[in-house]
């Protein structure tokens, strides 16, 4: 009989979810699929006009990431950030394929949480013109998804109203960075394997980064005539492995620690005002003391 996930790691993007697939996956108890974000249970791709070969949208593709599960596997699982993000499509579908799975979800002070995102975006080249937080509050706070997945009591409330409280765990990313392994054996007790194993903790997970400079980052990351015209020469004479070594080599050298673009005293307040009647009814309804996610930090 064809297995599928028994728990569901479902948001947020930014809150360490790299680090806890890499927590579970070393679990000799839990198989994790090995594609890390499938998301085919974040909406209904079947009704999608553009298919993608890649992507995990239907229920055979998404069957087959766990055909290597076995009997040793007490716990089946898969982490997608942004099922929590998009409840509204999520939840029927969970509740379709996968019913009793137990959920996760780490969140994360939404004020960093934005702040990483947006560092992201300019380290990938997501836009040429990403504006910057301050901006994204005063202009377009609903339509900006850096700002808005950081509103985590109505998707929060609304998973907890569809499975109860007993097979949806809210974990704070917080208690990840203060102590990693009573964070992810906590998790292990939850999903019923040996809590008393410990991962390796020793390799870190996307450190984040800001590009020195912004043309040479265009310039490596974005299809662009420069780059096109490089790669076609350097396919004649260069192996896949070896460009993809040089390049990420140029892009670590073009790269300096978050701290050249830290946010400023004035940024942090407004964000923290913009997220604070959201985390004051979080607090409320997880039961947990939130105050320094708030502007009227202790």
């Amino acid at each position: 009989m064809m297995k599928l996930p028994n728990f569901l790691v479902a948001g947020f993007e930014k809150c360490g979810t790299t680090s806890v697939y890499n927590y579970l996956n070393q679990h000799p108890q839990i198989f994790m699929s090995p594609v890390k974000e499938p998301n085919f249970l974040e909406r209904d791709w079947e009704n999608f006009a553009q298919t993608k070969e890649s992507r995990i949208d239907t229920i055979e593709k998404y069957q087959n990431l766990f055909v290597n599960v076995t009997d040793d596997h007490l716990a089946v699982g898969e982490i997608s950030p942004n099922l929590l993000f998009h409840y509204q499509s999520s939840i029927p579908r969970i509740q379709q394929y996968v019913p009793n799975a137990k959920i996760i979800v780490i969140l994360r002070d939404p004020v960093q949480r934005a702040y990483s995102d947006y560092l992201m975006q300019i380290r990938d080249e997501i836009s040429s013109n990403t504006p910057t937080l301050t901006d994204q509050i005063k202009y377009s706070a609903t339509k900006s998804y850096t700002l808005t997945k950081g509103l985590y009591y109505t998707p929060v409330k609304s998973f907890l109203e569809a499975f109860g409280s007993n097979n949806f765990k809210v974990c704070l990313y917080d208690d990840l960075v203060k102590n990693s392994t009573t964070f992810i054996q906590d998790i292990y007790k939850y999903l019923d394997v040996d809590s008393d194993f410990v991962p390796d903790m020793s390799k870190k997970s996307q450190v984040a980064q800001v590009p020195r400079s912004r043309s040479i980052n265009q310039l490596l990351k974005t299809s662009n005539p420069v780059r096109n015209i490089i790669a076609s020469a350097l396919r004649i004479i260069m192996p896949l492995e070896l460009r993809q070594k040089i390049r990420s080599t140029l892009v670590n050298l073009n790269s300096q620690g978050k701290n050249a673009q830290p946010l400023s005293e004035a940024e942090i307040y407004a964000l923290s005002q913009y997220y604070d009647d959201d985390v004051l009814k979080l607090q409320n309804l997880i039961q947990r003391d939130l105050t320094n996610w708030t502007s009227m930090k202790k």
